[in-house]
């Protein structure tokens, strides 16, 4: 019996755990270190090693616990099923990229030619495919421009036409002067560059007369923004593009969600062709909302104006990087988005899926329905328009596991997460793709089989019958 410090560093047991250097030449360890380096392998050989001198585990277990112990990757980012319905989920990452967006990241992530032409040996124009790609995605823009996100476009703006020597002075409706997320506000944005503010009309009217009273020799541009978390009904007015460009001075348009094109499920959300057309000299929006893209700042316009704001020094600072430039081109030019896929998915067909996924799972034993749910788009964008969907419901209990269970901590299964409604966890469809039904079901099934209590219903012994192949991607859009 150890009676001491002393007593227990002298122990047997404690002499019999394995030197560090021996475990690393472990070949899963020598391995491990290889994929994700030495100090991520030593601290979890630090950690068994602990294990062994609190008693919990015997020395002959160390190398098996420091194995078990190693992280699925070498970031800690975790990859996510997100089944909330919100299809841009800010907290998940907004957009999930398309295959086709992944490869080209992955085909750049090494030397590429961002910034070289291949066939004349010389320097050539960075990011030339996908500015080409966004041109032929935005005819009715003279000239495009891409900086990191969209706050990033509009302080460019702000900076390269409003602030600076003599301050010039930037129009801006009561009701468009927004904050979004984490107390993110738009006017303090604005006013850091050193622009000057014209606060006009009311919080829900802004006619524009109010504009045209404002609009003067200091009058550097006048802002239009969209509200696009949040909705004003009622009594309420407000000035489209193409009265305020009739004012003599450029309008600036931050339709913020990204719609290129008018989408015939989102009547009420600006575009930036429509905003181009009606004559807007600018739009900014983001490349990781309704565009299924990457982050990114889009600039849209008049191509003296766009050349005006890339040729600021500013804009180097705010500059995207060679993986952003290759996601970015390859979701304008590739296949459909997963947002666009989920946008136009068919709600009979999500009923489909939750259904025969319903059925596997109380094959297993598993406490799981069908429900009627309904999804949003999220990410600030499309504020109060419902999108019908299906959901399969399962006991609340299950959530934290799906989330972040021993299994999913070890990335043998993907974190999954729902939403709470009513006493149950509902996994909805609307933000899952087709091809991730049988990952999600995988997942579920691990979730309702770990240990520690509330112990959720045990699956049956019996093998699973074989997942059927998913539903038609067609019917998805």
């Amino acid at each position: 019996m150890v009676t001491s410090v002393n007593d227990f560093a002298a122990s047997p047991a404690r002499r019999l755990i394995p030197r560090t250097d021996l475990l690393l030449s472990d070949p899963r360890l020598a391995e491990a270190e290889r994929r994700l380096g030495r100090p991520l392998v030593k601290a979890a050989v630090a950690r068994a090693q602990q294990r062994a001198r609190d008693g919990a585990i015997g020395p002959e277990s160390v190398a098996d616990a420091a194995v078990a112990g190693l992280p699925p990757r070498a970031s800690t980012l975790t990859p996510v099923i997100n089944a909330t319905g919100v299809l841009l989920h800010t907290n998940l990452g907004r957009a999930p990229l398309s295959e086709a967006a992944v490869e080209a990241v992955t085909a750049a992530a090494g030397s590429c030619d961002v910034e070289f032409e291949l066939g004349s040996g010389t320097r050539g124009m960075r990011g030339r495919g996908a500015l080409a790609a966004l041109a032929a995605a935005v005819p009715a823009a003279g000239a495009v421009g891409v900086v990191n996100n969209n706050a990033a476009a509009l302080v460019l703006a702000a900076t390269a036409l409003a602030a600076g020597t003599g301050s010039r002075e930037i129009v801006i409706s009561r009701g468009e002067m927004i904050e979004i997320g984490d107390r993110f506000r738009l006017p303090e944005l604005l006013a850091s560059t050193g622009a000057v503010l014209r606060e006009v009309g009311t919080t829900n009217r802004t006619g524009v007369a109010d504009y045209e009273a404002a609009v003067g020799e200091r009058t550097a541009f006048i802002l239009k923004v969209h509200p696009s978390n949040f909705r004003i009904e009622g009594f309420t007015a407000s000035a489209g593009v193409a009265e305020l460009a009739g004012l003599g001075v450029p309008v600036v348009f931050d339709i913020g969600s990204g719609l290129l094109r008018p989408h015939p499920l989102l009547p009420d959300e600006p575009d930036a062709t429509s905003a181009l057309r009606a004559g807007a000299a600018l739009v900014t929006a983001s490349g990781d909302k309704l565009l299924g893209g990457p982050q990114a700042g889009l600039l849209l316009g008049e191509a003296e104006l766009v050349r005006r704001l890339l040729r600021h020094p500013l804009a180097r600072a705010l500059r995207v990087d060679k993986l952003t430039l290759a996601a970015l081109e390859a979701t304008l030019a590739g296949p459909a988005s997963p947002v666009a896929r989920a946008l136009a998915a068919d709600p009979a067909s999500l009923f489909q899926r939750a259904e025969r996924m319903a059925a596997l799972l109380n094959g297993n034993a598993v406490d799981a329905s069908v429900v009627a749910a309904e999804g949003a788009v999220g990410g600030g964008g499309a504020p109060g328009v419902p999108l019908p969907s299906a959901a399969v419901s399962l006991p609340e209990s299950l959530a934290p596991v799906l989330r972040a269970g021993e299994r999913v901590r070890r990335g043998e299964v993907a974190a999954v997460v729902g939403r709470v409604d009513g006493g149950r966890l509902l996994l909805d469809l609307r933000s899952v793709l087709p091809e991730d039904d049988d990952v999600l079901v995988r997942a579920i099934l691990a979730a309702v089989s770990a240990p520690g209590p509330p112990a959720p219903p045990e699956p049956s012994r019996k093998p699973s019958s074989p997942l059927p192949a998913p539903q038609s991607r067609q019917s998805q859009g």
